[in-house]
C-alpha cells in the first residue's frame, strides 16, 4: 500500500527530486554514478584517486530514468572508483570523525566492526516520517556515538548478535522489496551506517532498481566520507541532537559534536535534499533545542525540512542522569514548536 503524499506542498517544496525518483521520472544518483566512466588504476594512492573523483562527481546531474537506463555500464565507473577509495580508507579507517586509523581488515576501532557487512535487521518500515513510508529500512550494526539514551541500544552497543550478509544478497532483497512491496526508498540507518560505507557502496553497485537512497545518520562522519557520499545519496535524514559540545560529550562518546555536525549539514545541503531530525530532550530546551533551531534558521531554513521529535523516552542508561530521566512535557514540546515556527522553519513529521 502507498500513502499518496505527492500533493503535499511542503514535501514537494523540500523533497522534489526524492518524489520524482520514487515515481521513476528521474534516476537515483547511484544509478547515474554507475554509468559514468572512470579511468583509474587500483595501485593509485587515495589522494590521486580523489582528484579523479572530484572531477567525475561534477557530472552527477539528475536525468530521466529511461535515458539513464539505456546507457551501458562501463567496465570502471565512478561508483567503482568510490568503492576502491573506500576499501583503501578502511585499511587506515577514518570513515567517522573518531578517525581511529586502524586497519579494519585486522583490527577493531571504536565502532568494533571488522571489514564485513553486518546488519541487525531489514524490513519494510511504517514508523518513519509520513512522506518516507513504506520505507525499506536497513539497520546496520554498531554505532560511533553511543548515546546514553539510545532506543536502539542493543544494536548500537552490540548487545545482540549481528547478521552477516553479502552486498549482492542484500541488493537482491532491496530489488525485491522495491519491485513487489512498493517500498518508497532505501533507508540506510543503524546503529549508524557510516562505518559500513565501503560495504554500502558495494550494495548499491548490485542494486538494479531505481530507488531513492536515504542516509539516515547521526552525521558524525569525516569530510572524506561526505565526499564519497556525494553523487550517491538523494536525501540526508540527519540527526541534530545537541546545541553545544558539552551536552554531547556528557551523553555520548564524541568530541566537538556541534562543530562537526554543523559542518556536515552544510555539506549535505549542497549535495542532496535534507530532512533534519531533532529529538527534544527534557530540560534541554535552552542549551540544545533552541540553539539547534536557531542554527537551522540561520543556515538551512530554505533547504531543510525539520522533524521535531517528541518521543524521547529514558532508555538504556538515561536513568543515570536525573535531568533526562523522564519523558518531555507537553509544555516543552509546545515551546519547541513555537520557537521553530517563530524562526520560520518548515516543520513536518
Amino acid at each position: 500500500m502507498r500513502i499518496p503524499l505527492f500533493n503535499d506542498k511542503v514535501v514537494k517544496k523540500y523533497l522534489p527530486n526524492y518524489l520524482k525518483i520514487d515515481r521513476n521520472e528521474i534516476a537515483a544518483k547511484f544509478q547515474i554514478a554507475k554509468r559514468i566512466k572512470a579511468n583509474f588504476d587500483s595501485s593509485m594512492n587515495i589522494q590521486d584517486l580523489m582528484k579523479i573523483h572530484s572531477k567525475l562527481v561534477k557530472k552527477i546531474k539528475y536525468k530521466k530514468f529511461e535515458k539513464i537506463l539505456k546507457k551501458d555500464i562501463p567496465e570502471k565507473s565512478l561508483l567503482d572508483l568510490k568503492i576502491l577509495i573506500a576499501d583503501k580508507i578502511i585499511e587506515k579507517c577514518e570513515f567517522c570523525e573518531h578517525k581511529c586509523k586502524v586497519n579494519r581488515n585486522k583490527q577493531l576501532g571504536i565502532c568494533q566492526l571488522p571489514n564485513k557487512l553486518l546488519i541487525s535487521s531489514e524490513f519494510v518500515h511504517w514508523g518513519e516520517e509520513s512522506y518516507f513510508i513504506p520505507s525499506h529500512t536497513i539497520f546496520f550494526y554498531s554505532c560511533n556515538m553511543l548515546c546514553k539514551f539510545c532506543q536502539n541500544f542493543t544494536i548500537s552497543y552490540r548487545l545482540e548478535k549481528p547478521i552477516e550478509i553479502t552486498p549482492k544478497k542484500l541488493a537482491e532483497i532491496i530489488d525485491y522489496r522495491r519491485t513487489f512491496e512498493n517500498t518508497r526508498n532505501l533507508n540506510l540507518v543503524g546503529g549508524e551506517p557510516t562505518p559500513h560505507l565501503n560495504q554500502i557502496l558495494k550494495i548499491l553497485k548490485n542494486v538494479e532498481t531505481n530507488i531513492p537512497v536515504i542516509w539516515n545518520s547521526n552525521m558524525y562522519m569525516s569530510e572524506i566520507s561526505m565526499e564519497l557520499l556525494n553523487g550517491i545519496i538523494d536525501v540526508y535524514l540527519a540527526d541534530f541532537k545537541f546545541g553545544n559540545n558539552e551536552c554531547a560529550r556528557r551523553y555520548t562518546i564524541v568530541r566537538n559534536y556541534f562543530d562537526i555536525i554543523t559542518r556536515n549539514l552544510k555539506i549535505a545541503s549542497k549535495q542532496a535534499e535534507i530532512v533534519i531530525r531533532h529529538l527534544i530532550l527534557p530540560n534541554h530546551l535552552e542549551c540544545c533545542t533552541f540553539k539547534v533551531l536557531k542554527w537551522i534558521s540561520e543556515n538551512l531554513k530554505e533547504k531543510a525540512l525539520v522533524n521535531l521529535m517528541d518521543q524521547y523516552f529514558p532508555y538504556w542508561k538515561a536513568q543515570e542522569f536525573p535531568e533526562i530521566n523522564r519523558r518531555i512535557t507537553v509544555k516543552e514540546f509546545s515551546l519547541a514548536l513555537r520557537k521553530a515556527l517563530e524562526l520560520g522553519i518548515a516543520v513536518k513529521d
